[in-house]
């Protein structure tokens, strides 16, 4: 029997502009009438979720940042953050700096964002943006490191990422471009989500998850039954157990409307 959902969130859950459909916010409820949980499993960091709990339910909890944060939505807290070791931070970009030049790095942090200068972001920053050499603003509250390229080839850039520092950090990415996603040693959505279930006596053959994005290979392989989104990148095809229709047609609540009889 299913007791949880574990669902990324950008091109799997919402639409491609980012919207909750009426639909989907029905399934959601009616799931945690029935009792099954919901987790949201994103790399967003908590910063890009104030506007969407209204929209998927003020309650329960989330895996962000790749599984560096568990947040407590009810309580807008967090409850429990899996950083990098400053140390750690410190050679992996010094390794990056000199292995590809042109890396620029930004930091996010259990209390905010902070980045290189020469980092150039796609969205815009928040207003406490800490920047500064990396040497300045690296420290002990980062759940997340940010490896930006602007010419190189994205999977090229991942695979000589990980060739470099992947024995020291969980490298992965989600991103169209050069962005290189850098969580602690051993930390992915999956890991934080069985640590999760095990909190609740919940075992794997017991939760679905969905996903689009190569850092959700380890959360749909660990995952007692696993969905890839019709648009999904390739690999994550190659990977689930079956294929969901595309997020933007409320692929996910589609197929939690079959298993769950809704």
């Amino acid at each position: 029997m299913l007791r949880l959902v574990a669902t990324d969130l950008d091109g799997t859950l919402l639409h491609s502009d980012g919207s909750v459909t009426a639909r989907t916010r029905d399934v959601l409820a009616a799931l945690e009438d029935r009792g099954v949980t919901v987790v949201f499993v994103t790399g967003r960091p908590i910063r890009w979720m104030d506007a969407l709990w209204e929209h998927v339910g003020g309650h329960g909890l989330a895996v962000c940042s790749n599984g560096g944060i568990v947040y407590d939505v009810h309580a807008r807290a967090i409850s429990e953050a899996r950083v990098v070791p400053r140390a750690v931070g410190l050679e992996v970009a010094s390794v990056l700096h000199a292995a590809v030049p042109g890396t620029t790095f930004a930091l996010e942090k259990t209390d905010g964002f902070a980045k290189e200068p020469a980092f150039m972001p796609r969205l815009e920053p928040p207003p406490d943006l800490e920047e500064g050499p990396v040497e300045e603003i690296m420290d002990d509250t980062v759940v997340k490191i940010l490896a930006r390229h602007e010419t190189e080839d994205p999977e090229r850039f991942w695979a000589e990422v990980e060739s470099r520092v992947g024995h020291l950090v969980t490298t992965t990415w989600s991103s169209t471009g050069a962005l290189v996603e850098m969580s602690a040693a051993g930390v992915t959505k999956a890991t934080t989500l069985a640590l999760l279930c095990d909190e609740r006596g919940i075992t794997r053959d017991e939760v679905v998850a969905f996903g689009d994005m190569p850092n959700d290979l380890p959360l749909l392989g660990w995952a007692g039954t696993s969905y890839a989104m019709a648009n999904a990148h390739p690999s994550v095809l190659e990977v689930a157990d079956h294929v969901a229709p595309a997020n933007d047609d409320d692929g996910v609540a589609t197929v939690l409307a079959e298993l769950f009889g809704l």
